[in-house]
């Protein structure tokens, strides 16, 4: 009898194990299931998958025009701008090295080191004039460099006195480099010359965001009822390897897609979120070239003082200048703009009475709403239900008629899980406003793109230019404000994905792209430099203070005084 009972069990197990490899191999077909059995057999064969392959990543398609040339058409105006904007962010050669390179060969910042040239006039330097201080890089072996491309940064700066300001680096293209700072205090100045990268990081840097756009991709979740599934999504996904859902934007053009679910429909999508970083981007011998305390954000010495003492002044200033510079730690504009110290709630919040500001982009300009709601004790967030980090979010001050807003940009955003029907377009939203004089537009997008060919930044801006055109041609009176982007902390890891020689390449376009427009810049880039604070993707409140005390005076600038 056991026997037998053993024996019929054996045959139903077989039954049963054939039953089920039947219906795995043909759950597509199987349409007006119950939604319940579908998904439990859907898993079930996700599980027996996944025992036997490894994890799936994205696979890249090789064609270094794919990802740069997605979207609508570019008009011929629009390619000979891109064109120029191309031209204009051209970095030098970086080396005549065979590969594979000797990382012996290299920029060494230790035995590199830079010189304060003497005054052209006199021997003793005056508020107004130009210094200069000269850089000759060597390598490892001591030997000076005959070739330019280094990422180099220099900063004049008085700890004691609260005051910096940018220098700006001439590459010689020879192995040396020229630094040129205004003098704009008196007393103390120290020089600080700091190598970003040496010249062939750089082109490894080059390579990545020609030929990995991929480097960091993105997910979406797909969901019908109790069946749901997870696909990797980019702006650029290769055609040829499995169908793509196709979530172009209808009104700018601008691409995204994701891979379609094997069993649901594209129009099941249900959320957007950073998938991750491919590792393993670089051989180790290129890795070298990404060392902290060795090439990666190092100082530069000098070969004698680094030094001077600033006397008041003889002549006319040099007409050179940055956008300004910081004093008794607080920045001061350059270009005849007054800035005010918003330094208490009742005069910020006398400036923004009757104000409708609206903020969009990526995290640096979400820090200026976390700032102004710390700040104002009578403007009180809504509660929208929106995840942390992510928004979009809403604050008012009903008694003063306030509303301040916060929106983050459209794909590629890398925040954390964003739900599909929040992901809007920078451009698309400024169409939807009615703007006006008590209308204020903060926009910052920058450091979401650094990953991708720059004719796809180029053309994000191009359609939110264009959006701010319509906007003030509507509304005239309307204020917008461009955040640039800003120096950040770097390491190994950072460096690829978001080195600030991508974030250089980005604020150069960026401000070439608004020049001429009636906007108004807040230089973050020369703001995080020139401050004696370290460098981070959020800059401190210190300097947060600083951009939105810059804000305001744009909002609210200050009177002038009428004479007889």
């Amino acid at each position: 009898m056991c026997r037998n009972l053993s024996k019929y069990a054996l045959i139903f197990l077989f039954l049963a194990l054939s039953g089920l490899i039947f219906l795995l191999g043909n759950i597509h077909t199987v349409e007006n299931w119950n939604c319940h059995t579908i998904s439990a057999l859907y898993q079930l064969q996700s599980r027996i998958q996944t025992a036997f392959n490894p994890a799936s990543l994205p696979k890249f398609y090789h064609n270094r025009t794919f990802c740069s040339h997605l979207g609508q058409r570019p008009s011929p105006e629009d390619e000979l701008e891109e064109h120029y904007l191309l031209n204009s962010i051209s970095w030098p050669e970086h080396s005549h090295q065979p590969a594979p390179f000797s990382l012996r060969l290299t920029t060494d910042p230790v035995h590199s080191f830079f010189a304060i040239l003497p005054p052209k006039v006199g021997r003793e330097w005056h508020l107004g004039d130009q210094l200069e201080a000269l850089v000759q890089v060597h390598d490892f072996q001591g030997r000076p460099k005959h070739y330019g491309g280094d990422f180099i940064l220099a900063r004049l700066h008085s700890p004691e006195l609260g005051a910096g300001v940018t220098g700006t680096v001439m590459d010689h293209k020879n192995g040396f480099y020229s630094a040129l700072f205004p003098l704009l205090w008196t007393g103390s100045a120290q020089v600080e010359v700091t190598l970003v990268h040496p010249s062939e990081a750089v082109a490894v840097l080059q390579r990545l965001r020609e030929e990995r756009s991929d480097r960091v991709f993105f997910k979406s979740l797909f969901r019908l009822g109790f069946l749901s599934e997870t696909t990797v999504c980019n702006l650029c996904l290769p055609p040829d390897q499995q169908p793509l859902c196709n979530f172009t934007d209808l009104h700018t053009g601008e691409p995204w897609f994701c891979y379609k679910p094997k069993m649901l429909n594209c129009d099941t999508r249900v959320n957007h979120a950073k998938g991750g970083y491919l590792k393993h981007l670089v051989t180790n011998n290129e890795a070298l070239l990404f060392q902290s305390g060795v090439n990666l954000k190092v100082h530069i010495h000098a070969s004698g003082p680094d030094r001077i003492n600033v006397l008041p002044p003889l002549k006319e200033p040099t007409k050179i200048a940055p956008s300004g510079y910081y004093y008794d730690n607080s920045w001061k504009p350059l270009n005849g703009f007054k800035m005010r110290q918003f330094s208490n709630s009742d005069i910020t919040t006398q400036c923004l009475t009757n104000k409708m500001i609206y903020m969009y982009g990526d995290s640096t300009v979400r820090q200026w709403f976390e700032y102004l709601i710390a700040l104002l004790p009578d403007l009180k967030e809504f509660n929208l239900h929106s995840p942390k980090n992510v928004g979009p979010f809403m604050a008012v001050d009903s008694g003063h008629n306030i509303l301040l807003k916060y929106r983050s940009h459209g794909p590629p955003i890398r925040f954390s899980t964003v739900l599909s029907s929040e992901l809007r377009y920078i451009s698309n939203e400024l169409d939807g406003l009615s703007g006006g004089p008590n209308t204020v537009v903060a926009l910052s997008i920058w450091a979401h793109f650094s990953t991708f060919p720059v004719e796809v930044y180029i053309r994000r801006l191009r359609h939110i230019r264009r959006a701010v055109l319509r906007l003030m041609d509507r509304a005239p009176g309307t204020m917008v404000v461009v955040r640039t982007a800003n120096l950040q902390a770097l390491d190994q890891e950072v460096s690829l994905y978001n080195s600030d020689w991508y974030s250089l390449q980005l604020d150069q376009v960026l401000r070439a792209m608004f020049k001429g427009l009636n906007v108004h810049m807040i230089d973050a880039w020369q703001m995080t430099q020139a401050h004696q604070l370290p460098h981070a993707l959020h800059p401190p409140p210190a300097i947060v203070k600083n951009m939105i005390d810059m804000l305001l005076s744009y909002i609210c600038p200050e009177k002038k005084s009428h004479t007889k």
